[in-house]
């Protein structure tokens, strides 16, 4: 609830209150201030602001994003464009990409993903079943490159 007539401490309290749910990028709140009609100058004091106090850090919301989404098993590719959506530096991006492909084996992901998907998929004509699977690996991010060829592996083995 924001009951403050001044626009700055309104527009502190607005952006505290969408910071309690989630990490934020800075394009982020400013759009989401400037949805709420705040004046140019108070939007920028108040990304300033919470810059300063460390309530804000593009490089630390990249990091937990890339986090987070790898948990739910998504692909590199889908990461990438959800962080530019959200206003994250292409640089910034993709030096913490980078960082993350040291540890992160996309190939066992989809393999995992992939044999799962195809085991639900038993009693569908196999060219089908690889369609559907391809199809649904490419939504959540991954090259199709590397869908392809995992997938190639999986189908020669069970033949």
């Amino acid at each position: 609830m924001i009951r403050s007539k001044d626009p700055l401490e309104r527009a502190r309290e607005y952006a505290f209150l969408l910071l309690k749910f989630r990490l934020r990028s800075e394009n982020e709140l400013y759009l989401r201030l400037k949805d709420k009609k705040f004046a140019e100058d108070v939007i920028k004091k108040t990304i300033a602001f919470l810059r300063d106090k460390e309530f804000i850090n593009d490089n630390v919301f990249t990091k937990t994003w890339i986090s987070s989404r790898i948990k739910r098993k998504l692909g590199l590719r889908r990461i990438r464009e959800e962080l530019r959506l959200k206003g994250v530096d292409r640089g910034l991006i993709d030096t913490a990409v980078l960082e993350v492909k040291k540890d992160y084996s996309e190939n066992k992901i989809i393999r995992d993903i992939a044999e799962e998907r195809l085991s639900k998929l038993n009693g569908i004509e196999p060219y089908q079943a690889k369609q559907k699977v391809y199809a649904y690996l490419l939504r959540r991010g991954f090259t199709p490159e590397t869908v392809l060829d995992v997938l190639g592996q999986l189908c020669s083995r069970a033949n």
